[in-house]
């Protein structure tokens, strides 16, 4: 309860208790405790001594057997010795004061920011107070400072800086508080939560049941279109979570916490708690799951040591199986064989496409040698009974060039100059031809 006076003294003393959220009677107490420190240090022991301080205005009164023993200028002393006594008090209570609201809210979930990473250990600031992760209660994600994230309250310990409140990432309780946060039926009891195993960071399956008509326990857990359980996985990290209807029955059960594996064979030993479980060979990976997680969660769930195998033996047995008859399948269609083929035409190819570079070479330079072969033959039917240079042997690669090509043509046009310097002898010759003719029907007159 706060003073009531209008002094100076009570004003302060009553805008420490309402900062730092103390009691005044708490200050108080630490101001008595301080002047008494500050009188042992200047004088004696402060055996019997009672220390009298007015709430209202502040005045200190030393007494022993009701005789006044206030030393003078006891006031400026005490204040200068007392003041670090005060704050120490006052820091001592409030932390004290924090902890007890703080062990109100263990085994329940709060919101903090890490505030620090001083190697393994992290520290997360609470608001009022900072909390302590240590790393077996990190879940297997990333941390990084000024991350605002939600962390299970486990409780108050001892620490090496006095009591620490221990806050936890991986517990079990930290994804029931989340769906009791976001499912209203957990919240109210309409769906209770009875087991939970979890692998923080990971994976988690959850075990729900409801004994109210018309109630579907996985889904209200999962909401519409995922809706609910999408929440929880975003706020722990994309981890994967397996909500199972939770079952009396511990055939059922084991089958229900194996899933997705479907068509599964159970046998339980109850005395033992054991279940060994017969799977068929396609469902027996689902069942066992990555690094043999599937099943482990199955077990810290059930509470059964259970023994998975598959119809055609354990899991090495089947590999083995498996291998053994894609090796024989191999040999039957011949894909080694092939294999080795490929690689040796893979190997010749670059030869085999250097030799074909080098035939389409040459034959384009046949075709040009048989191009320039009709070319010389027509040139020699124009000449008459002229001699023409012998074409070049096969085994030779001619090649025609622009200066050839001008050879060619000055040839040709002297070869048609001789034509027609030829062409006056041959119409003299019809003519005389012509002449003949005429007069060889009289001669044959004449004969008759």
């Amino acid at each position: 309860m706060a003073i009531q006076a209008r002094t100076e003294f009570a004003s302060a003393l009553n805008q420490v208790c309402s900062e730092r959220g103390l009691e005044p009677a708490v200050v108080i107490d630490s101001i008595k405790q301080a002047i008494l420190a500050a009188y042992r240090k200047d004088y004696s022991e402060p055996e019997g001594i009672e220390v009298h301080l007015n709430e209202e205005t502040g005045e200190v009164l030393l007494s022993k057997n009701k005789k006044n023993m206030t030393p003078p200028g006891f006031g400026r002393i005490a204040a200068q010795t007392a003041k670090q006594v005060i704050l120490q008090r006052i820091r001592e209570a409030e932390k004290n004061a924090i902890l007890d609201e703080y062990s109100s809210k263990i085994e329940t979930i709060v919101s903090g920011m890490i505030q620090r990473i001083s190697g393994p250990v992290i520290t997360v600031n609470l608001g009022k107070a900072e909390g302590i992760m240590p790393p077996q209660e990190q879940a297997q994600e990333k941390y990084f400072v000024n991350q605002r994230l939600k962390f299970f309250v486990v409780g108050i310990k001892e620490g090496t800086r006095g009591e620490e409140i221990i806050v936890s990432r991986s517990a079990n309780g930290l994804l029931e508080g989340l769906f009791k946060q976001e499912v209203p039926e957990v919240n109210s009891g309409t769906v209770d939560i009875k087991k939970t195993a979890r692998e923080a960071g990971s994976r988690s399956k959850m075990a729900v049941f409801s004994d109210q008509m018309g109630v579907d326990p996985v889904g209200s857990c999962v909401g519409q279109k995922g809706v609910r359980v999408q929440a929880v996985i975003n706020e722990l990290g994309d981890e994967k979570i397996d909500v199972i209807a939770y079952q009396e029955e511990p055939v059922e059960f084991i089958r229900a916490a194996l899933s997705p594996a479907k068509d599964l064979q159970v046998k339980v030993n109850e005395k033992e708690k054991t279940a060994e479980v017969t799977a068929p060979d396609d469902q027996l990976s689902l069942a066992i799951g990555k690094e043999g997680q599937n099943v482990r969660l199955a077990a810290k769930l059930t509470g059964y040591k259970i023994d998975i195998r598959g119809k055609s033996g354990t899991p090495k047995e089947v590999e083995a199986k498996e291998k053994a008859a894609q090796e024989e399948a191999k040999k039957a269609l011949g894909v080694e064989e092939k294999v080795l083929k490929l690689q040796k035409v893979s190997d010749g190819s670059q030869v085999s496409q250097e030799k074909g570079t080098a035939e389409k070479k040459e034959g384009k330079g046949q075709e040009m040698a048989q191009t320039s072969k009709l070319t010389q033959s027509s040139k020699s039917k124009t000449k008459d009974n002229q001699s023409v240079p012998k074409p070049p042997a096969d085994d030779e690669e001619p090649l025609i060039a622009d200066k050839e090509e001008k050879k060619e043509e000055k040839e040709a046009q002297r070869v048609a100059e001789e034509i027609k310097t030829e062409t006056p002898d041959l119409e003299q010759q019809g003519k005389e031809k012509n002449i003949r003719s005429a007069d060889s029907p009289s001669t044959s007159d004449d004969s008759k």
